[in-house]
């Protein structure tokens, strides 16, 4: 199985351009996925920079044929004239897809900093190594509160899905909204985490769960254990970072951890203002 993780800056490249023909020409020159998690993903948001107020998600679902594309809209705001403007993350797979959900994260308030309402998105895939859950996120990039409050939420999320897997469905019934699917232990978290791998919040999504829960290992460090995390930001020249940072993570629990055999970082791309991220798992 391989995963591409990328924040794609609603297809804005370093050009200043907003081009979603770009951004799927690079996706199919970096590899075969079985699935593709992207990040700030925008439908009819005209006021981003560049941005005609395109509908993204259906650019990319047309332009992925044969992957089953989920959208979790964070931000849903009126547009002014009558429709919604949205903002969030896809994941799209060509595995079976299971049960989806549309997690909104925590947004503790803070009137002094800026910040948005963020999503994760979860996925069941059923791969050649048996189902698993894939998770994608964009936490907030202004307030480490924030984003310790949402890590906390994903934490509880991902004990919540191994009690599920762990216990026999109490009713069954087929065909009705009551229907049990699975919901399995082992899992895939990635996205743009917006916090360097120095910083304390990469330790809290690492840190071991009770009750014989898996936790979480860092893709990077798993095959590169003696190595500083290569860079997935400021490659490029960017407002945000004085410095070359990662901020785009993949976390496998640890019964894929062993599992891993590749882990990619392409520096060359200017497609966005983020490096995209892959992994490939036997």
């Amino acid at each position: 199985m391989k995963l591409l993780s990328w924040n794609i800056q609603w297809a804005r490249g370093q050009d200043g351009r907003v081009d979603l023909a770009r951004i799927l020409g690079t996706i199919r020159c970096l590899g075969d996925f079985d699935v593709i998690c992207l990040q700030e993903v925008a439908v009819n948001f005209s006021g981003l920079p560049g941005s005609r107020g395109e509908n993204q998600m259906a650019e990319l679902a047309a332009g992925l044929p044969g992957y089953t594309a989920i959208y979790g809209a964070a931000v849903d705001v009126p547009d002014g004239r009558g429709g919604r403007s949205q903002f969030g993350n896809a994941l799209f797979s060509r595995l079976p897809v299971g049960q989806v959900w549309r997690h909104l994260l925590p947004w503790p308030a803070e009137p002094d900093t800026p910040s948005m309402q963020r999503v994760l998105v979860e996925a069941v895939v059923t791969a050649d190594i048996g189902p698993l859950r894939v998770m994608t996120t964009h936490l907030e990039y202004y307030s480490q509160r924030q984003r310790e409050a949402q890590i906390n939420a994903i934490r509880r999320l991902h004990a919540e899905a191994c009690a599920m897997s762990a216990r026999p469905p109490l009713l069954e019934e087929e065909g009705g909204a009551f229907e049990v699917f699975p919901r399995p232990a082992q899992a895939i978290l990635c996205g743009d985490l917006n916090f360097p791998a120095s910083a304390p919040e990469r330790a809290q999504i690492l840190a071991p769960f009770n009750g014989g829960i898996p936790g979480f290992r860092d893709a990077w460090s798993v095959l590169h254990p003696e190595e500083k995390h290569a860079p997935t930001v400021g490659v490029h020249p960017v407002d945000f970072v004085s410095q070359p940072e990662c901020f785009d993570f993949v976390f496998l629990t640890e019964g894929l951890a062993g599992r891993l055999k590749a882990h990619g970082i392409d520096a060359a791309i200017e497609a966005s203002d983020h490096q995209p991220v892959w992994v490939e798992i036997a």
